[in-house]
């Protein structure tokens, strides 16, 4: 007969966030930190010609692809009554048809360019380190029993139908896998070689760019579609943070707890 008095009461199973590597961590942060850089900068960028163009050139007296309302610049239709740049005033010129904290273009320029190649360097150093340690083919590679369009279908309608697990030490799920190849094999690359593209100094150096994205103002147009369809993946990915354990998972992509 069983002693009921020694008997062991099973405790719940407590699962952990998958602890990330140090490199992970670190490209992770720099990479974090760079991009929203880049989003603050750009917009700024955009705020003085939100106009998009499709081929080599474009300005404000040539029909734009679309033009997008995100200031007073927003169809200003061109010409505007000739005005004294050295005008007794706090305000530049151009502040008429932005704003004032963002009519600064200049260092909005700056930012963007040093922060790119913050992005440009972090990135190559997380390619290879990915390569190297087995990463991408370990963690994000597909197998081939994974390889099905109806497993991924059956995930992506997962997640409108259940939470995912709190706190779950799973291996990424299918659909996990195919947006973060997308997002560093093809939305990545493609923000930085079409930015390339907008640099006259680098075209001069590597004219094919031009060739390869139809123009400087073909590359600005792809470029911008390109860091919104990033934006939307941060929001989503920040999103599916906070559902399935905010808690255990920002430790271990940060401090790796």
């Amino acid at each position: 007969m069983v002693d009921i008095s020694t008997t062991i009461t099973p405790q719940p199973l407590v699962t952990v966030a998958q602890r990330h590597p140090l490199w992970v961590r670190i490209a992770h942060l720099l990479v974090t930190i760079s991009f929203l850089a880049l989003l603050f900068s750009g917009y700024e960028i955009l705020m003085v010609h939100p106009r998009l163009y499709w081929g080599n050139a474009g300005n404000d007296l040539t029909p734009a692809l679309f033009e997008l309302p995100v200031s007073r610049n927003y169809k200003h239709n061109g010409w505007q009554p000739k005005e004294s740049f050295n005008r007794s005033t706090s305000n530049a010129v151009s502040a008429s048809r932005t704003y004032e904290i963002f009519n600064q273009n200049g260092w909005g320029r700056s930012l963007h360019f040093l922060t790119g190649w913050m992005l440009v360097v972090t990135g190559l150093f997380y390619l290879l380190a990915g390569f190297f340690t087995g990463h991408f083919r370990q963690q994000l590679w597909p197998s081939r029993a994974e390889r099905k369009p109806a497993l991924l279908t059956k995930d992506f309608l997962s997640h409108f139908t259940r939470l995912p697990l709190t706190g779950s030490n799973e291996n990424y799920g299918l659909l996990q896998k195919y947006t973060y190849l997308a997002v560093i094999f093809l939305l990545f690359p493609l923000v930085i070689m079409t930015g390339f593209t907008m640099s006259p100094a680098i075209t001069a150096a590597y004219p094919f760019l031009l060739s390869l994205f139809g123009g400087a103002q073909s590359a600005r147009t792809l470029h911008f579609f390109a860091a919104l369809a990033l934006v939307i993946f941060l929001i989503i990915h920040i999103t599916m943070v906070l559902r399935s354990g905010w808690k255990e998972k920002i430790p271990a992509i940060t401090l790796g707890k």
